[in-house]
């Protein structure tokens, strides 16, 4: 399969899947089909474990600062997946891993996974996306519905106590400058790190 593997910005992403329980007005695949050296991040069937390996092998990921598991679906849609493929990285690279993610995985499993992150993740990049919950759900259609904003915020919590580095992000012109301010200083409040992408 190609383009389950690519290259951004100088980062090597991993496209495991298009799956996503939510339909963010601002995502990127709304309005392109590739990012980076992929011409096309579209999945006609999601890649094995074993497939996503051997595309690996084809990059020279010593090269890169971090591998980053974001394409163009929720990569904790295959968390038990991504685990593996990230422990078979850690244990042949001295990489950092970074997982992109909406934060709403313990909703989707119905159980606390971020110890599974730990030793394994070292950063975790959550798209917090919205002030409030009524404006997150307008933004970003959950699937959960009005347990996905409070979730995820839960979910950032837990985060902290089992991966070094967490940020939250929001999408500049999807929201107001004082959506924003709030969002700054959720994330402070959290102790995490924010940024606008």
């Amino acid at each position: 399969m190609s383009n389950i593997v690519y290259d951004y910005f100088g980062g090597l992403y991993i496209n495991l899947t298009n799956k996503c329980p939510c339909a963010c007005e601002f995502c990127i695949k709304n309005f392109t089909d590739g990012l980076g050296t992929a011409d096309s991040l579209l999945l006609e069937r999601e890649p094995s474990v074993e497939e996503v390996l051997d595309e690996l092998k084809n990059w020279n990921i010593d090269s890169y600062d971090e591998v980053v598991f974001c394409g163009y679906g929720e990569p904790t849609e295959r968390l038990d997946d991504l685990l593996s493929i990230a422990r078979d990285i850690k244990a042949k690279h001295d990489v950092k891993i970074r997982i992109n993610t909406i934060g709403l995985a313990d909703l989707r499993y119905g159980r606390d996974t971020t110890p599974e992150l730990e030793g394994v993740i070292d950063a975790v990049n959550v798209s917090m996306n919205e002030a409030d919950s009524e404006h997150y759900e307008a933004l970003c259609h959950p699937e959960y519905g009005a347990d996905a904003y409070p979730a995820m915020l839960d979910y950032i919590k837990r985060l902290k106590k089992h991966v070094p580095h967490v940020t939250a992000s929001v999408v500049r012109g999807s929201l107001s400058q004082d959506a924003i301010n709030v969002c700054t200083d959720r994330a402070a409040e959290l102790g995490i790190g924010f940024r606008v992408r």
